[in-house]
């Protein structure tokens, strides 16, 4: 069996050809999931080495693939793939066990530099940048959905919005 394993959980069914395609040319042996769905029988059946996770997964959150990959095997090297980035997911992320969390686009070079990356970086540039008051909210939202669990009604209630209301916030800018 390959040395390399990788698992890849997107619900867009090109890029997950794409970056399937790409890995099988650097030798690693790929398997597509396009949900959470099936997770734990693939991944017990593959056991991969590597797993790349989009954190929005139709209706699902990946965070719950990147827990389930973990707590199966916590060496799997896991990295979270988003197009709508927030402190709030990324913090989780890692808290769950996802190696790295990179913004798309990401290339193949940029998910396995990821992969590879065992440590922080204590000399990374500290950009003093005001935080836009869309941002604060946006950083609130995605927090009190990762406090409730994803959960959307709950999620408006502690947020004093209407369900609707947050829908419409949501699907303006994707988790």
């Amino acid at each position: 069996m390959t040395a390399h394993r990788l698992l890849i959980v997107e619900d867009d069914a090109v890029l997950a050809r794409t970056l399937a395609r790409s890995f099988e040319k650097r030798a690693y042996a790929v398997e597509v999931l396009n949900g959470p769905d099936g997770l734990s029988e693939t991944a017990t059946r593959f056991r991969p080495t590597h797993a790349i996770v989009d954190l929005r997964l139709g209706g699902a959150s990946g965070l719950t693939v990147v827990k389930q990959l973990h707590d199966l095997d916590p060496a799997t090297r896991t990295v979270v793939l988003t197009g709508f980035a927030s402190i709030a997911t990324a913090v989780e992320a890692i808290k769950l066990g996802a190696a790295n969390y990179l913004t798309k686009p990401a290339n193949t070079d940029d998910i396995e530099a990821a992969f590879e990356r065992l440590e922080g970086d204590a000399e990374v540039d500290l950009v003093a940048r005001p935080t836009s008051i869309k941002t604060l909210e946006w950083e609130h939202i995605h927090q009190t959905l990762v406090d409730t669990g994803f959960n959307i009604s709950e999620a408006a209630r502690r947020l004093g919005l209407h369900r609707r209301t947050l829908t419409r916030k949501l699907d303006k800018r994707h988790l």
